[in-house]
């Protein structure tokens, strides 16, 4: 039985171009793409490989918590010298 798993990918550009992706819900989990569509498919594949080695080891996927403990903060910072 084939079961569907989503969790929040966050997508944050590079600094040498291309975009880095993280899981919040999944720590540790950490991959990267040439670009966006490229970083995507890389997302879905190394969540795939997390989610199978959890399988391969008994283990249950974990839940992806709606209301994380530590909550996303996002902003820009500007500094004048």
């Amino acid at each position: 039985m084939t079961r569907e798993y989503r969790y929040t990918a966050v997508f944050e550009p590079a600094e040498e171009g291309g975009f880095v992706v993280t899981f919040p819900a999944l720590p540790g989990l950490i991959t990267e793409g040439d670009s966006l569509e490229h970083a995507r498919a890389m997302a879905a594949e190394a969540l795939h490989g997390y989610l199978e080695s959890l399988a391969k080891d008994g283990l249950p996927a974990p839940d992806e918590d709606s209301q994380p403990s530590m909550p996303l903060i996002r902003e820009t910072v500007t500094a004048a010298f």
